[in-house]
């Protein structure tokens, strides 16, 4: 099995890892099964899959619970990394990043992880309140405590510089050169797919050059480039899906190009339009960790199996030559 490495820390992870995030959070409640979240987390280990993603807020506290479940009797074969620095309201998400939240954060993840290290702590965000130097401190001093082994920064949010006319990762980039002087970032965090390759641009280089390791969060486009989602077929209202830009049924017929190209190619390899999605995102470079979210064992075996799929010079050009996805903004 394919192993890469997150960061300069050397912290070494199968080459596709799993996101947790849909079992308990952000798609469709009504599908939402503990026992079968549990045998999907199981699967993934036994294929090979060994980096867990999951947060403190989502749920909230029920995912880190789930996995905890598992890491009690697993822990030696899995890379855990979590987030802190997102508080769920009733009707609304903020931004923490005071230092006595953070370590109160990492101790609560710690009981309900049911471990005594995470192998990366990652912010979720940065609070504009408080200054990232001393957000940041804090989380370096859970390193020197060995509560937590490398720290990663998620950029996740950062889609909104674009729509204000700004570089999509700027303000990013400058946050990670800031944080990168009080502490060394190992990993970051950033949607990157077949159809948002943005961060190809500025974001990747960057971590490139520097050995920080690279979490594709969304590699999959929140299911569409599956091929298994029809268009106007509707998300339950508790869905992202339901007020994402490029799901609405015009959007996802427009945007049926870029699933046709990945069947494609997938027909000429045996494989399905998922596995070639991630087999994209792991030829973007040895440091890019695909993260697919996931909650059936079926899904988690599929996309474990990517890590064997070797996609040519000719498949990558062709897929190159998609057509940009459009947004229901553009």
């Amino acid at each position: 099995m394919e192993r890469r490495r997150v960061g300069a820390a050397a912290l070494e992870v199968g080459a596709v890892g799993l996101g947790c995030m849909p079992m308990s959070w952000a798609y469709s409640t009504s599908r939402q099964d503990g026992e079968s979240s549990l045998r999907a987390v199981h699967t993934a280990l036994d294929h090979g899959t060994t980096l867990l993603d999951t947060a403190d807020m989502y749920g909230p506290f029920t995912n880190e619970l789930l996995l905890g479940r598992v890491l009690r009797e697993r822990r030696g074969e899995a890379f855990v990394t979590t987030k802190c620095g997102l508080l769920v309201g009733e009707q609304h998400i903020v931004a923490n990043g005071r230092p006595s939240y953070v370590r109160r954060a990492c101790d609560a993840s710690l009981r309900r992880l049911q471990t005594d290290t995470i192998d990366l702590y990652q912010l979720h965000r940065v609070d504009p309140e408080v200054p990232l130097e001393e957000t940041w401190g804090a989380l370096s001093e859970l390193v020197a405590a060995g509560k937590v082994r490398a720290l990663g920064l998620c950029a996740v949010g950062a889609r909104g510089d674009r729509r204000a006319g700004g570089s999509l990762y700027a303000e990013t980039l400058r946050q990670l050169g800031r944080a990168q002087q009080v502490f060394p970032v190992a990993c970051v965090q950033a949607e990157l797919s077949v159809w948002a390759p943005e961060a190809l641009d500025e974001l990747l280089p960057w971590c490139a050059a520097r050995g920080v390791g690279f979490l594709a969060a969304m590699p999959l486009g929140n299911g569409f480039l599956t091929g298994t989602l029809t268009p106007g077929g509707g998300f339950e209202p508790d869905d992202l899906r339901a007020r994402h830009p490029r799901f609405t049924a015009e959007m996802m017929a427009a945007n049926q190009p870029i699933v046709a190209g990945l069947h494609r190619v997938a027909g000429r390899h045996a494989a399905t339009p998922a596995q070639v999605a991630l087999a994209w995102t792991l030829a973007q470079g040895p440091g890019v960790v695909p993260v697919p979210g996931a909650k059936t064992a079926r899904w988690t075996a599929e996309n474990a199996a990517a890590a064997g799929l070797a996609l040519t010079a000719a498949d990558l050009a062709e897929i190159a030559d998609l057509p940009p996805a459009r947004g229901s903004w553009e």
